[in-house]
């Protein structure tokens, strides 16, 4: 067994392969794919009719864009040289895929909570994300270019301070950590933006299946009913619904028997098809209505498809082998989610659908929250990407050899310098991309619904 010294000299070694500086340094391969042709073969298996929704939501701004485009973005990060680090990536960890929800002890964390990309990967790729996604966000807010590059460069340095912290810590304190509400509001010092905090976080726990049972249902037929709201909500047809029923009674059986135990004492209501997302529109996703006790007892669930990670076709099959699950994508989705939260649902398991799709479920909704970026100020947004940065270092330590990661980024900035400068020309890029699709759908080559 290596030394911890031994595993930091590794991360040292691994400069030589792509030194901190050279993050930087990035201009579009010259084969470059077609962003729209990687958007547009991404959407060949999903539901047709749904794909303009997509395409509406991505072309309301370059931030909205980049959210759709995580196959853009992993083709674009796997044409140049990595690290070599590997750690269990989100895989799409842009700014609004992390947030707040309740853990099993029913506490508010703080954490990724978006894993339909997850995979093993070279950490830097979920960094370099994060960071892009903060310029953009930095921009569409209109803040000039200084700030946006501070704002990424404020997540880079808070991920690089705890994976130093937590490089020097034992197996199980690491695996134990997690950024609690306690953690949350001790980082926000300014009385008002406190007060915003503990509002946001305050709407967080209202967000449970009773409060969706509210909105989400009515009384038809004699019987609770969830709401048809096409296209975002559909209403099944009876050979549909009972495909789901079947999907629901399969994903059962992957729960822990605990878990079982507990599910066996709801029924199944009713369940629909709903959109979800910006990436995701298009896949199939259903929310399924489960009755407890009596009506005021409601348990809302969704089975999401789990296609492939965008990241599969940019690794090399190395790294493929070492993932648990590749054979399943539901299972993948799980598994990662397992790997990088301080805790997960209780609720998480997957499932194999009609035609073979994979599907996994969670509850819809535990206490979830999410900041509004479109309100941030400056400092506001420095201060939630310092937030995510740390997140996501906690996450890349409990999956990754976390003591290369520090030796690699060592105790100087260059590797925050050099990121932060990446997202800027990746923010560039993105704008550019997000400039064709606009183009293509006033063309007519890409149909798209906005506003919706």
């Amino acid at each position: 067994m290596t030394t911890p010294a031994e595993r930091r000299r590794t991360g040292r070694a691994a400069r030589e392969r792509v030194s901190r500086s050279e993050h930087g340094r990035w201009i579009p391969a010259a084969d470059r794919p077609d962003p729209l042709g990687l958007l547009e073969a991404q959407g060949a298996d999903r539901v047709a009719r749904l794909l303009p929704i997509r395409y509406g939501r991505m072309a309301d701004s370059p931030f909205g864009y980049l959210r759709g485009a995580a196959a853009v973005m992993a083709a674009d990060l796997g044409a140049v040289p990595d690290t070599g680090l590997t750690v269990q990536l989100c895989g799409d960890a842009h700014l609004l895929n992390f947030g707040v929800y309740a853990s099993p002890e029913r506490a508010l964390l703080f954490d990724v909570n978006d894993f339909d990309e997850t995979h093993p990967g070279p950490f830097e790729w979920d960094v370099k994300r994060l960071a892009a996604s903060i310029a953009v966000a930095a921009r569409d807010r209109g803040q000039d270019d200084d700030r946006a590059r501070r704002a990424a460069r404020t997540a880079v340095l808070g991920y690089a301070a705890a994976m130093r912290r937590l490089a020097g810590l034992g197996e199980l304190d690491v695996w134990y950590s997690r950024i609690d509400t306690a953690d949350l509001l001790a980082l926000v010092r300014r009385t008002k933006r406190r007060k915003a905090v503990e509002a946001g976080l305050d709407r967080a726990r209202r967000r449970t299946s009773l409060q969706a049972f509210g909105k989400l249902t009515e009384e038809r037929d004699g019987r609770r009913r969830i709401v048809s709201a096409p296209p975002l909500v559909e209403e099944l047809e009876r050979s549909e619904l009972r495909g789901v029923g079947k999907v629901f009674s399969d994903y059962r059986a992957t729960l822990a028997e605990d878990r079982r135990v507990l599910l066996d004492r709801y029924r199944f209501v009713d369940a629909a098809m709903k959109v979800v997302g910006v990436g995701s529109v298009g896949t199939r996703c259903y929310i399924v209505l489960l009755e407890g006790r009596d009506t005021r007892d409601p348990l809302f669930l969704q089975l999401k498809e789990a296609g492939r990670s965008v990241l599969e076709d940019h690794l090399p099959p190395t790294r493929l082998e070492a993932e648990v699950a590749a054979h399943h994508g539901g299972r993948r989705v799980v598994t990662g989610q397992h790997l990088m939260q301080a805790a997960s649902d209780i609720f998480l398991g997957w499932t194999t659908g009609p035609a073979g799709r994979h599907f996994y479920g969670r509850q819809l909704r535990d206490m979830k929250g999410s900041v509004e970026v479109d309100t941030m100020t400056a400092s506001g947004l420095r201060a939630y990407a310092d937030l995510c940065g740390r997140a996501l270092a906690r996450a890349h330590a409990r999956t990754g050899e976390r003591l290369a990661v520090a030796g690699y980024l060592g105790g100087a900035d260059t590797f925050a310098d050099a990121v932060a400068d990446f997202a800027l020309h990746y923010a560039d890029r993105t704008a550019a991309d997000h400039r064709e699709l606009v183009e293509a759908i006033a063309s007519g080559r890409i149909r798209a619904t906005r506003g919706v």
